[in-house]
């Protein structure tokens, strides 16, 4: 018996009730310890942090076994021109990885996995990125947010039995969330799940499906309707990509990462046994939130490993390239951008190495760090690619085939550019992450004030809240006015040959400043803060800077302890620290003097067509079509280019 098509339009959701549809998703409980919870609270917790927690001997030896294989494999067996030429990434190097274990990097070895730590998989994962970004997508979306982890984490035993074997070894796993309509907003999410007996039936079209082109297993993401015996509401499921009715209609193709395997996924009537769904009906999306608290941290581990590119290849060519008499790395204009990406580099080593370790050992919640990990690491990638090809001039604009072409080193700048501005998009865009950050900052103060701002709340709620509210702030607001950041001898370990204890006392109290002004804009907006996305943007980027700062910091102490480059470490955390502070002044200034009343009523003109005079002058070289592809479930009318690798 086969269940009817559900072609039932997209759900049309107000503003208020997609918000209801994201909180519900995500946790709602802290019951580890968080840093950076604390620091956007305004407790400078370094005990937390420091001293730096470091892998276990066993988990580093095997860790630094297979980063030896790995690297040789990148050498010898990784054509990063070829891939970039024909833009695909050949049969065999996937089939090389897949001897190798590189699918089963994060699944344990009772599965046929490697069983490497969080900061292992990330340190293989800046590697073979290095090498080739395209590969390193692959496998951090086989094993970031593919199936491996939400089974990780929410799998029934048998379904980890099933399915983690194949996944390890043979099978190549993708994410199905975003459709034609929906992509940071998965309360529209019209992909449907009707139960039918024993099975799920899909229908339903996914758009960017990163994998999916060659994938074997599939997480996808679909509304499960709500009847009798069934609670209904967006739910996961694991999905054999060769089943009858799923069709990859097309390989789309990208300004970066030429390599990548993502594509368009058309379901129709897809029969899925109920015992691949993961967990329980409606729990899709915390499912999806949970896995990405760990699977952000690869995003920022390749960024990593850009970054340590970006500062081989600017050392080289600028004691090599002579301006005026003199390399061009010794002229200031050069040289602060080389120091940018060195100190840079160091830091965002220091943030992903620290939230790995402590994903590790799961002492704290790390949500807020991996999602600031990713932010921060995603834009100062940009920027260091962005100010390498200006250090290389016109050479950093040709393509490396280019450069060989008439005789000189292929160096591929121009195409790290385009391979690293996907990630300020990629696993939720900057300004995503900006809004789903502040909400777990100012957690907190909803918790005891969020019913006097909600206008469905009744006066017996709101005077409740404001009676928890006055206790909270009686005791939380006097202990921002001072605290170690004050005292000239605080963080006195961190004072050697070069002194990083103003830095960490810098950061104490302007954890404190933060607090306060978050705590004044809340009391001076209540309940329209969430529609000052410009402030809450500065806000988390604030604490992103100074997240940053003491990872630094805390990351030059260990290395100083083991006599691992200690005195260079101490320098770049000191210049990277200096930087930073510079940042940081410039951030808090803008969050009370800015152009956003302004910006908003220009957006208004500019919709309503005010300034549509502007645009005269120029044709439009884009083509027909709609903005957004009709995405109505049904059968398919394309030709399916799925192709599983073997």
């Amino acid at each position: 018996m086969s269940a009817p098509p559900s072609s039932s339009p997209r759900p049309t959701v107000t503003e208020r009730e997609a918000r209801q549809v994201a909180e519900a998703a995500r946790e709602q409980h802290w019951r580890k310890p968080s840093f950076a919870k604390e620091l956007f609270l305004g407790r400078f917790r370094l005990d937390l942090i420091h001293p730096h927690p470091v892998p276990a001997d066993e988990d580093t030896r095997r860790g630094e076994a297979f980063l030896a294989k790995l690297r040789d494999f990148c050498e010898t067996q990784i054509d990063s021109a070829r891939i970039e030429r024909e833009a695909r990434i050949p049969d065999e190097t996937v089939n090389g990885l897949k001897e190798l274990g590189a699918l089963g990097m994060k699944i344990d070895t009772k599965y046929g996995g490697l069983g490497l730590t969080q900061v292992y998989y990330n340190k293989a994962l800046a590697l073979v990125g290095s090498a080739s970004p395209a590969i390193g997508a692959l496998l951090s979306a086989h094993q970031s947010i593919g199936v491996p982890q939400p089974l990780k984490l929410f799998g029934t035993q048998e379904q980890k039995d099933t399915f983690l074997p194949r996944l390890a070894r043979t099978d190549i796993s993708a994410f199905l969330l975003t459709e034609p309509d929906v992509g940071s907003d998965p309360a529209r999410l019209a992909t449907m799940a009707v139960p039918d007996g024993d099975d799920y039936v899909l229908d339903g079209v996914k758009l960017w499906t990163t994998n999916g082109v060659v994938a074997d297993l599939l997480v996808v993401m679909a509304r499960v309707p709500k009847s009798e015996g069934h609670k209904g509401g967006i739910t996961a499921f694991v999905v054999e990509a060769a089943s009858e009715g799923i069709t990859v209609e097309n390989r789309n193709a990208f300004m970066g990462l030429r390599g990548l395997e993502n594509g368009v996924t058309r379901f129709h009537q897809v029969r899925v046994p109920a015992a691949n769904r993961i967990g329980p009906e409606g729990a899709g999306l915390k499912i999806a939130l949970t896995t990405l608290n760990t699977g952000r941290l690869s995003l920022p581990a390749m960024c990593v490993g850009a970054g340590k590119w970006c500062l081989k290849i600017a050392r080289e060519w600028s004691a090599a390239r002579e301006q005026w008499g003199k390399p061009v790395a010794l002229h200031e204009a050069v040289g602060s951008k080389i120091s940018f990406i060195a100190a840079t580099t160091f830091a965002l080593e220091a943030v992903v190495d620290l939230s790995s370790q402590m994903a590790d050992e799961d002492r704290n919640d790390i949500r807020i760090e991996a999602a600031l990990a990713k932010l921060y690491g995603s834009e100062m990638a940009c920027l260091m690619a962005d100010e390498l090809v200006q250090i290389r001039g016109g050479r950093g604009f040709e393509t490396a085939e280019s450069l060989a072409a008439r005789g000189e080193r292929a160096v591929p700048a121009e195409q790290l550019l385009r391979d690293l501005r996907i990630n300020r998009i990629f696993e939720g865009s900057t300004e995503i992450m900006h809004l789903l950050i502040a909400r777990e900052a100012v957690d907190a103060h909803l918790s005891v004030a969020g019913d006097l701002i909600d206008p469905d709340k009744s006066l017996q709620d709101k005077a409740r809240a404001g009676a928890n509210a006055g206790v909270f702030y009686a005791k939380w607001l006097p202990k921002l006015v001072a605290g170690p950041g004050q005292l000239p001898s605080a963080y006195a370990e961190f004072k050697h040959e070069v002194d990083l204890s103003p830095h960490l006392r810098y950061v104490e109290r302007h954890a404190r400043k933060l607090a306060r002004s978050t705590f004044y804009a809340m009391s001076r907006w209540q309940g329209r803060m969430e529609t000052k996305q410009g402030f809450l943007g500065r806000i988390v980027d604030i604490g992103a800077e100074l997240f940053a700062m003491s990872a630094a910091c805390v990351r030059a102490e260990l290395l100083r302890s083991r006599g691992d480059h200690g005195r260079e470490a101490y320098q770049l955390a000191d210049v990277f620290c200096r930087q930073a502070r510079h940042r940081v002044d410039a951030l808090f200034t803008r969050l009370w003097a800015n152009t956003d009343d302004l910006d908003r009523k220009v957006v208004k003109g500019v919709l309503a067509g005010t300034y549509e005079w502007l645009e005269q002058g120029v044709v439009d070289p884009s083509g027909d079509g709609p903005w957004i592809a009709d995405a109505t479930a049904g059968p398919s009318e394309r030709e399916n280019v799925h192709r599983p690798i073997r």
